[in-house]
C-alpha cells in the first residue's frame, strides 16, 4: 500500500490545469502534516506541465521544465539569456553549446508561429545535456474559472542537428467542472524533418494543426453521438418541462404539441 506521502504526492501529479492550488487548499485540510513535504512533487508537477513564471522586472513569463534545470535548482532561459530560481535571482546566463547558432534561428522562427497559432503561449528551446539534440517547448494555457473549465496545451520536440530530423508529442488536457467532473487529457506523437530551422517549424505548425482539426472532429462527433446519447431528450415541442406544473397540463395540447381532445 502507498505511504500517506506518496498518496498526497500523488494529488499533486493529477491536479488539472490551473487547479494545482485547489489541490493543495484540499490537501491541507486532508492531510496538514504531509504539505511540509510536497517541495519535491511540486518542482516535479512545474517541470513536467512547463509552468510559467514572471522574473523580477519583466513582463515576460519564462518556463520551467527538466529541459532547462541547472545546478542547484536553478533554471534557464535562451530568450532573456538569464537563469533564475523559480521567480527569483535571476542572472545573466549564456548555454554552452555548440548549437547556438540553430538555437537562436529556432527562437526567431518559433516565435512567429507561436504568436499565430496560439492567443497565449510562452515556448523555449533548449540544448540537451548532452548537446546531442534541441528541445523546443511550447506551453498554452486557457483558464476560465468562471465558466468551470481549464485547459492547458503542451508540446515538446527533439531535434537531432545531424540529420534535421524532430520527434515530437503534443498533450492536450482539459477540465469542465460545472455540475460534476469531464476531464479529456490525450496525446499525439509526430515525427518530421526539415532542411532549415523555418522549414521545420512550418512542419511543426502543420502537425499541430493536423491534430487540433482531428480533435475538432472528434468533438463533434461526440456531441452528436455519445454525449447526446447521455442526454434527455426535450419533448416535441423542445421546450423544458416543468415538472412542479405536471398536474395543470394538458396532456396532448401542453406536452405532445397536438389539440387536446
Amino acid at each position: 500500500m502507498a505511504s500517506k506521502s506518496a498518496t498526497v504526492s500523488s494529488f499533486v501529479q493529477s491536479a488539472p490545469p490551473g487547479e494545482l492550488s485547489n489541490v493543495v487548499e484540499d490537501i491541507k485540510a486532508l492531510a496538514p502534516d504531509e504539505v511540509r513535504s510536497l517541495e519535491p512533487a511540486f518542482k516535479k508537477y512545474n517541470e513536467e506541465q512547463y509552468s510559467t513564471v514572471k522574473l523580477p522586472g519583466s513582463s515576460e513569463a519564462v518556463l520551467i521544465s527538466a529541459y532547462n534545470t541547472l545546478n542547484g535548482g536553478r533554471y534557464f532561459d535562451s530568450i532573456s539569456q538569464k537563469s533564475f530560481e523559480t521567480a527569483s535571482n535571476a542572472q545573466s546566463h549564456t548555454p554552452d553549446t555548440r548549437h547556438a547558432d540553430i538555437v537562436r534561428s529556432l527562437l526567431k522562427s518559433f516565435s512567429a508561429a507561436a504568436t499565430e497559432h496560439f492567443p497565449s503561449s510562452r515556448f523555449g528551446v533548449f540544448p540537451t545535456d548532452s548537446d546531442s539534440s534541441i528541445a523546443i517547448l511550447l506551453v498554452a494555457n486557457k483558464y476560465s474559472p468562471q465558466n468551470f473549465w481549464n485547459g492547458r496545451w503542451r508540446s515538446t520536440y527533439l531535434l537531432d542537428p545531424t540529420n534535421n530530423s524532430v520527434t515530437g508529442t503534443i498533450k492536450v488536457d482539459v477540465h469542465y467542472y460545472e455540475d460534476g467532473n469531464v476531464r479529456m487529457s490525450t496525446n499525439k506523437k509526430v515525427e518530421m524533418s526539415g532542411s532549415s530551422p523555418d522549414e521545420i517549424v512550418r512542419e511543426i505548425a502543420k502537425a499541430e494543426n493536423k491534430f487540433q482539426e482531428a480533435l475538432n472532429r472528434a468533438f463533434s462527433t461526440l456531441a452528436e453521438g455519445s454525449f447526446k446519447g447521455l442526454r434527455r431528450q426535450l419533448p416535441v415541442t423542445r421546450q423544458r418541462v416543468e415538472w412542479e406544473k405536471i398536474a395543470g397540463y394538458r396532456l396532448g395540447q401542453d406536452i405532445g404539441g397536438g389539440r387536446s381532445k
